[in-house]
């Protein structure tokens, strides 16, 4: 079996404050996609650094405490790769992907958040643009080499009605746009090829969402979005057992405004 989870941590350091860390030894995850890390391995706590049982690799943004992304093996990586071979994103902090012996490419994606009608809604645009001709060339690389791949991470997008609780009021939201979720259907369709892990398990479930704001009481309300997702080529979507977010007992138990997402797949390496 295999075990793969993605968190938003927002800020690795202020996360192990609150209970990461002892998350982190609980898990059973074999792998662990990381984003909005907001720091470099050696501004990293003791607890942190040198980690027993774990490979550890980091992709940090050049602006200082912004971003970053990091994936967490078990097993150690036979290749890593920063970035997507972007000019403009490769050193932004939003993408790693690892290669794994056993037939496996993993990608951690923080994907821009933007907001209407600003340069930060550009960026997102300029990055998805980018981003999906990768992706489509990564499952075609994978198909090729008789692997498997997935991408997990933050997305910002919440792609159908139920993947957001009030989906009305943010028809004009980033995050909730109509060319955005186009772009997902592209991502999940004919165009990219690949399959929401998640959503396949859950076909008609609202939610189960992943990211609550801290304002209010929208965590809990459980007024989420589901906006932390895990796309998997068919090959590895197909071996899917299940799939679940491990969601906080209570808003005071929380170490993050995401909570993690993890999918369990009864995975026979290809080849």
């Amino acid at each position: 079996m295999l075990t793969v989870t993605t968190v938003n941590v927002n800020g690795i350091r202020a996360a192990a404050k609150k209970g990461f860390t002892s998350w982190l030894a609980r898990t059973d995850a074999d792998v662990v996609c990381l984003q909005e890390v907001r720091a470099e391995q050696d501004q990293l706590p003791p607890e942190l650094r040198e980690l027993p049982g774990w490979h550890t690799s980091y992709a940090p943004a050049m602006a200082k405490g912004r971003a970053g992304v990091a994936i967490y093996s078990r097993h150690e990586p036979t290749r890593v790769q920063i970035g997507f071979g972007s000019a403009e994103f490769d050193t932004s902090g939003r993408y790693l992907e690892l290669e794994l012996a056993d037939g496996l490419s993993v990608g951690s994606l923080y994907l821009p958040s933007g907001e209407v009608d600003t340069p930060r809604q550009e960026e997102k645009e300029r990055f998805m643009a980018e981003f999906l001709p990768y992706l489509v060339s990564l499952r075609e690389r994978a198909a090729a080499e008789h692997r498997a791949a997935i991408v997990c991470g933050d997305w910002n997008i919440a792609h159908q009605e139920i993947d957001l609780k009030n989906w009305k009021a943010n028809r004009k939201s980033a995050g909730f746009l109509p060319e955005e979720r186009a772009w997902m259907s592209n991502l999940f369709g004919e165009v990219g090829g690949y399959r929401d892990v998640v959503r396949d398990l859950h076909p008609n479930m609202h939610g189960p969402y992943s990211w609550w704001s801290y304002r209010g009481r929208a965590f809990d309300n459980d007024a989420g979005w589901r906006i932390d997702l895990l796309a998997a080529t068919p090959n590895l979507a197909a071996s899917a057992v299940k799939a679940y977010v491990e969601r906080a007992a209570s808003h005071a138990e929380r170490w993050s405004d995401h909570a993690p997402v993890t999918a369990v797949f009864d995975w026979q390496p290809l080849g």
